[in-house]
């Protein structure tokens, strides 16, 4: 081969050879503006998963299901009753204690009238002993210049006696009376106290045979059935409410250097891809790792150790809008990138708010219809 033709082919490798090293360089300094743009203050995971409130639906009292008003799959607002018992026995309940609340006021009403009367007989047993005294003054003085008899005088003075006795029980009668009554009305006797809150607890139980959704969500894991007898506590049926969703993004060890509570995260969900985006901020981390609250924890102290880069659940709100607009469900995977470059409100360690995070009212009953329906009972009762 002639000189000439080797030349125009080094020629040709060396232009190669350099566009490579170019486009090598190029893309080494593209990767390089791109981690200090963008990949250094991102820190991201797919290894994050939606989280819920499960909310368990338990009886409150025992009896036997008659009727069920929600499946699962199904939607229920707060309030609503998903659950009835059987009534007969709440009822009959209710009425004993209506009649024992009764029985009582007309037992104290007894009880106050005996008092009078025992007032009325100490009265009498005084004047008793009253009269006897002034007949033994009338027959001492007489005895003396034999007007009257000694054994007439004997019977003065037992008489006084015996009127002093019948006054000191009368007087012991009443204050035992008076301990039952003093100091309240029939009204405000303990006694009827006790008895009102029987009835109240009663009506309660009668309220609380038809079981209400504590939240609004869809049912889930019913494990109740029809003419089951069921017992206070025991598990019927959960609710989870889907507008009450977080991600739980368990991050790497080393990745959690720079996230701080507050910064912003650009979340997206399989089960809708790259076309729906959620955001959210953090919320806080975990107090441990998942090895360490699994249900055989590992065992580290041995020769054959290996070291395993542990992943710590760091909590992301959600948007309640964008829940609304594209609903998930708990489990779903989700892909979590959390802007480090944000500076965020606080360090992960910051402890939570004291308020309540979740509350209900549904379960408040109006005990002042209760309340009311005692004071009728009573007033009844009292009626002459």
């Amino acid at each position: 081969m002639s000189t000439d033709t080797q030349a125009p082919k080094n020629n040709k490798r060396r232009v190669v050879l350099a566009g490579i090293t170019v486009a090598f360089l190029a893309a080494g300094a593209a990767y390089g503006a791109y981690y200090l743009l963008v990949a250094s203050k991102r820190v991201e995971t797919d290894n994050a998963y939606v989280g819920g409130n499960l909310v368990n639906v338990s009886s409150q009292v025992t009896g036997s299901v008659v009727e069920i008003r929600a499946d699962e799959t199904q939607m229920v607002k707060a309030g609503t009753e998903i659950v009835v018992l059987d009534p007969a026995d709440a009822q009959v309940n209710l009425a004993q204690a209506e009649a024992r609340l009764g029985s009582t006021v007309r037992q104290l009403r007894e009880r106050y009238s005996n008092v009078d009367q025992l007032q009325a007989v100490v009265e009498q047993r005084r004047v008793t002993l009253k009269t006897a005294q002034e007949d033994l003054a009338r027959r001492a003085p007489l005895a003396a210049d034999n007007v009257v008899s000694g054994e007439d005088v004997a019977h003065a003075r037992r008489a006084v006696d015996d009127a002093k006795a019948a006054l000191d029980v009368a007087e012991k009668q009443l204050a035992a009376g008076r301990v039952v009554v003093a100091g309240v009305s029939v009204q405000d006797n303990p006694s009827v106290q006790a008895a009102k809150a029987d009835y109240l607890g009663a009506w309660l139980a009668a309220r609380r045979n038809a079981i209400v959704a504590p939240v609004t969500g869809y049912v889930a894991k019913r494990s109740v059935q029809v003419g089951s007898r069921i017992a206070p506590g025991a598990p019927l049926l959960s609710i989870v409410p889907l507008n009450q969703l977080w991600v739980d993004a368990n991050f790497k060890e080393s990745e959690l250097r720079d996230i701080r509570v507050g910064q912003p995260v650009t979340l997206e969900a399989d089960v809708y891809g790259g076309k729906v985006a959620y955001h959210g901020k953090v919320m806080g981390l975990g107090a441990g790792t998942g090895s360490a609250f699994s249900l055989l924890p590992a065992q580290n102290a041995t020769g054959n150790w290996i070291k395993v880069v542990q992943r710590v659940p760091v909590r992301i709100s959600l948007d309640p809008k964008e829940l609304q607009q594209h609903p998930l469900r708990i489990g779903l995977s989700m892909t979590a990138d959390v802007d480090i470059a944000s500076p965020g409100t606080g360090a992960l360690g910051t402890a939570a708010t004291a308020a309540p995070a979740y509350s209900t009212t549904v379960l408040n009953q109006p005990l002042q219809q209760a309340q009311q329906a005692t004071d009728a009972i009573v007033a009844k009762n009292m009626a002459k």
